[in-house]
């Protein structure tokens, strides 16, 4: 009698990550990994999966869910959309190094009662928090610089540069993927080019990756990606862009020759990866954006509140709506929310992107899919942390026939995790870990909007992680199998 597999699902429409055609196959579970694809054992656990889906589970290549996994381990708002695994430590901000009880920024998880102060700690406290998805961490550049030299607007002494380059070192060690910046953000917008490739370095010998929000999306991108190239070319390391982008509406349509220079630089030697989030609106620390002796009103006008919590009458409204309300300018209305006691609390939703140019990013084999969700649940959260993957899918796949079904799976998938080292997944295969969605192509929608953005999409009707069912139906099951990812090791 044949031995009996954990969970089968039968007859599923297989897509399997590689970006071929799909088909129809039997796959079988047993512990965490993949048992069979093809014909299956019986199953102590059946699913009818006719005329449904399976495919690997989601990778978010852009995420801010370091502290997530300390705050909201369930990740409810990833496991409803497909996503197994979260990229975190993005745009130069990271959990660590830390130095316990020292808070670095306005609401930083670190602060009172953190524990961690390396990587290797800062894993051993999101497990024992039994995480509902998995997570690989890149080491930011914002966090490393605050952490040795604090918010100062000047260059590193040698002694600094040799600290920070040894933090790097040492999460590259414990199994980071890279180095991440955010060089509009404070402090990374006061470090020279030199610097940074200086700390990039640190990830070479390891194979890994410079990832980068870069200096400019707007009227200088295109020296922004000259930039980040000659810091990956320098450093000997491979180049990640994130969120890619023209934003402003005077820029609109640029992204094609940022491209251009991705792909040029690739076919010479320096391999660049981008990824995009499938939205017009970005999101983030609003007072990292304004200088208040200048505030850009085209901008302003453009601008949704999402937390704001010494005004939380203004959450979900845009900043004309409430500069009428109030009988203010815009720019008063700017400084105002800004000035306010906690004003460097508040995030803002910034509609700056051209739906067009978010198609040719898509388009594009080396562009993956990045939330870069906040995970901030008071107030009015930027959709896009509940709704992405799947509005991938309906939207851009379904409706409008940007890419093929089975490729947008892939770069949702294996591509990710051929890129940041995220071994033994992406792929529906025999004895790869059994990271696993299935949904229905012809349902699956996102639900969450501008006005009503905590809405968990539809027609994702189960999500394994590492073998276990973390969702089912609408049920988060409380698994909590999630795992702590290093680069290029098996979990």
């Amino acid at each position: 009698m044949p031995r009996m597999a954990e969970l089968v699902f039968r007859e599923a429409t297989v897509i399997d990550g590689s970006g071929a055609p799909g088909f129809v196959a039997d796959v079988a579970v047993e512990g965490d990994r993949i048992a069979a694809v093809g014909g299956a054992p019986p199953g102590a656990r059946e699913v009818d999966a006719r005329g449904l889906v399976l495919c690997p589970g989601f990778i978010d290549t852009h995420s801010h869910d370091d502290g997530a996994f300390l705050r909201h381990p369930d990740m409810a708002f990833k496991v409803a959309q497909g996503v197994t695994t979260d990229v975190s430590g993005n745009c130069g901000f990271s959990t660590v190094p830390n130095e316990p009880g020292r808070e670095y920024m306005p609401g930083d998880i670190s602060g009172p009662g953190s524990s961690w102060t390396d990587l290797e700690s800062y894993f051993a406290a999101c497990m024992a928090k039994r995480p509902a998805i998995n997570n690989l961490m890149l080491v930011g550049h914002n966090r490393v610089r605050a952490h040795v030299m604090g918010l100062e607007r000047r260059a590193p002494t040698a002694d600094e540069l040799a600290k920070m380059r040894g933090h790097v070192a040492r999460a590259m060690e414990q199994g980071a993927a890279g180095l991440s910046t955010g060089l509009i953000y404070e402090p990374g917008r006061y470090a020279a080019t030199e610097e940074i490739v200086a700390l990039a370095a640190e990830a070479a010998p390891y194979g890994g990756l410079y990832v980068t929000h870069m200096r400019n999306e707007g009227d200088r991108l295109l020296e922004a990606v000259d930039e980040a190239i000659a810091i990956a070319r320098e450093a000997g390391v491979g180049l990640h862009i994130s969120h890619h982008k023209a934003a402003g509406r005077r820029n609109w349509g640029r992204v094609a020759a940022s491209l251009a220079k991705a792909d040029a630089a690739h076919a010479s030697g320096t391999s660049v990866t981008l990824d995009v989030y499938p939205y017009t609106a970005g999101s983030g620390p609003m007072w990292q954006y304004v200088n208040l002796s200048a505030i850009d009103r085209e901008w302003a006008e453009g601008v949704m509140i999402a937390t704001c919590p010494d005004y939380p009458e203004f959450e979900g409204r845009m900043v004309p709506e409430i500069a009428a309300g109030r009988g203010w300018t815009v720019e008063e209305a700017v400084r105002e929310i800004l000035t306010s006691p906690r004003g460097r609390e508040v995030i803002c939703i910034h509609f700056i992107i051209d739906e067009a140019d978010i198609e040719t990013n898509l388009r594009h084999p080396r562009v993956f899919i990045g939330s870069d969700g906040i995970p901030v649940l008071k107030g009015n959260p930027h959709p896009r942390l509940f709704g992405t993957m799947p509005r991938v899918l309906a939207r851009y796949v379904r409706e409008r026939g940007v890419v093929p079904l089975e490729e947008a799976v892939r770069k949702m998938t294996s591509a990710p995790c051929e890129r940041f080292g995220i071994a033994g997944r992406g792929r529906v295969a025999e004895g790869w870990f059994a990271d696993l969605v299935l949904f229905d192509a012809a349902t699956i929608e996102d639900r969450a909007t501008y006005a009503a953005p905590k809405q968990e999409p539809q027609g994702i009707r189960m999500v394994v992680v590492n073998g276990q069912v973390a969702y089912e139906d609408g049920v988060h099951t409380g698994a909590g199998a999630g795992r702590m990812l290093r680069y290029r090791r098996e979990a």
